[in-house]
């Protein structure tokens, strides 16, 4: 069996980054441009027609493996394996992802309190020659909130880069009733998941660098 000391990430989100590092998987973080709405601008996250949340949220994070490896072959970097993740949520067949700005994340709040909403987060892996990918889909119920609590969490400037409007590892876990499902899918990247991946090609991993 091959081993796999290093992976990429394609992702510049901090909570993947700390993620890996939690279940001991080395990578270097293979950066893209930015785009609008905190988007990669090497892949087009516009929903097509009457795409469900599942197939959307998969589609993207296998777009993301693959212009990673693009990238990767354009720079002349070591040949690795390409991790990359998408998240968003679904509110009654709704694809919802990072706000833009804050009016739309007071509108998100507004939409998701006091009810249950779905968090999809698909993570897809690639090394050029195969890649596949994995789905993990949680629920999660909000408390009611207030006018206040959604002002003051907005002023927090937490919402603004995360599906949803929200980040159940930081201030919002007060707002969090009740969830069904994998707690690191819907911080952005499920480990079960990612660790399927990992074994289905092939590879171990190495402790990683505090």
């Amino acid at each position: 069996m091959k081993a796999l000391y290093c992976v990429y990430l394609a992702s510049s989100s901090p909570r993947r980054r700390d993620l890996l590092r939690q279940i001991g998987v080395n990578f270097d973080v293979l950066a893209f441009r930015s785009g609008e709405r905190g988007q990669d601008a090497d892949v087009d996250e516009t929903p097509l027609p009457d795409e469900s949340s599942e197939k959307y949220v998969e589609r993207i994070a296998l777009s993301k493996a693959h212009a990673g490896m693009r990238r990767l072959l354009w720079r002349k970097l070591p040949r690795r394996p390409v991790l990359a993740a998408d998240t968003v949520i679904d509110l009654d067949g709704c694809i919802i992802g990072k706000p833009v700005d804050v009016d739309e994340a007071r509108d998100i709040l507004r939409r998701i309190e006091g009810r249950s909403h779905r968090v999809l987060t698909a993570v897809a892996l690639s090394n050029g020659r195969r890649t596949q990918s994995r789905l993990s889909v949680s629920d999660v119920e909000f408390r009611p909130l207030t006018e206040a609590d959604i002002r003051r969490y907005i002023a927090t400037n937490e919402p603004m880069d995360k599906a949803g409007a929200y980040g159940i590892q930081g201030r919002a876990a007060a707002f969090i009733a009740r969830i069904c499902g994998s707690y690191s899918g819907i911080m952005g990247l499920p480990l079960f998941e990612t660790a399927c991946l990992l074994d289905n090609f092939g590879y171990r991993y190495e402790s990683a660098e505090p």
